[in-house]
Formats: structure tokens, sequence, C-alpha cells
């Protein structure tokens, strides 16, 4: 924050306490009076929004279809020449959860229902498709804090490819498919940058 003195122009350095205040306030505006969203529509907002911003720092650009038929939440591109090609893109659907209790190194997830897991296996697809799973707050008041070393999103981001699984003959919306995703498959700039540009040489599964 910038401050006039005496006709010039001084830094004047952001303290603990004027972020605590910001942040009372913040949340009392948003919150305080109850928040506009649902919980559920809230959280997911915040998901889809946590991949928008790892996008933005790995140099991607995000587009999103006007209905959604065809279970993809977010479509992630790479302008440009590319070892996978010009403008390699993915498609991504987008859970969250707000407990998480990974064993053994591994997350199982079961967040998705046959029809939507038919949606994300097998390999007949021309753009790769990848499950995005954000572990998020329980609290939506958690969701984003302002620390003196910058912004804080909470908590982490996990993907995994469901290419090796074999669709659902017969899907049922009533009826879930647990996913098994490496606790070490975390969303990055980096990894995500490498999900679209070279995503034959990190772990998918």
């Amino acid at each position: 924050m910038k401050q006039r003195l005496n006709g010039n122009s001084a830094e004047t350095p952001v303290s603990s306490r004027s972020l605590a205040t910001v942040g009372l306030v913040s949340r009392e505006l948003l919150f305080g009076r109850g928040s506009v969203l649902d919980a559920r529509n809230h959280q997911g907002k915040f998901g889809a929004d946590y991949i928008r911003v790892l996008a933005s720092a790995a140099g991607l650009n995000w587009s999103q279809d006007d209905v959604d038929l065809d279970g993809v939440d977010l479509c992630l591109k790479m302008p440009g020449r590319t070892p996978r090609g010009f403008s390699p893109r993915i498609d991504v659907q987008v859970k969250t959860v707000s407990t998480l209790e990974p064993r053994k190194g591994i997350i199982n997830f079961d967040g998705l229902d046959q029809v939507q897991f038919n949606k994300l296996a097998g390999v007949d697809f021309t753009v790769p498709r990848y499950l995005f799973v954000i572990h998020v707050p329980r609290s939506a008041t958690s969701y984003a804090d302002l620390l003196t070393a910058g912004l804080l999103l909470r908590h982490i981001g996990y993907y995994v490819s469901l290419g090796d699984r074999e669709p659902v003959s017969e899907p049922h919306r009533s009826r879930h498919l647990r996913v098994k995703i490496p606790i070490s498959n975390v969303l990055t700039a980096m990894t995500l940058r490498a999900l679209v540009t070279e995503s034959s040489a990190l772990p998918t599964g």
C-alpha cells in the first residue's frame, strides 16, 4: 500500500494485525448474513476456481462448455507448439471433498456414480480426460486466507486418469464406483502444465 508523505510516495508495509482486520471484515461481509450460494454449490465452485488459479499460474487457457452434456467441467489448453503438437488440451471433471483419509499412499474416492465414471473411463476419447479431486475445508470461511507471505488456497488437489478402467456396460446413477488415486498425484502449476503438454511422462494412475 502506498502512502503520500510530504509530497513523496513511500511504501507502507502491511502488518499482520492489518491483515487480520481485513480478513475479519471480509469474512463478515461474505458470510455474516449468509452465503449467496448454498454449501454444495459453493464447494463445487471453489474446486473449479482452484483449478482455474493453477491453470493461470501454469500459463494455460481454460474454457467451459455452455451446457454440460459431456461430463467435462473444464478444458485446459496450452497455446502454441509443444512436444504433443500444436495447442494440446485436456478435459477434466472436477470433484470436491471435505473429508479425506489417505491409506497406504492411496486416496479412495467414492464420489463418482457409474454414469459419471463412464464419461472418464476407457481410451475412446479424442482429448485426454482426467478426474481432479480437490480436498477443501469443511467451512467455506477457510477456503482462502490472506497471509503476510501471500494468498493461501486450501487444501490440495489430486489427479488421476481412468484410461485403464473399463466403462460399465449398464450404468446407473444410483450406483457408485471407487476410484483409487495415488497421494503423490498432486496438482501443482508444474504438474498441470505437464498433463497438458507431456502427459505420457507423468504417472496418471
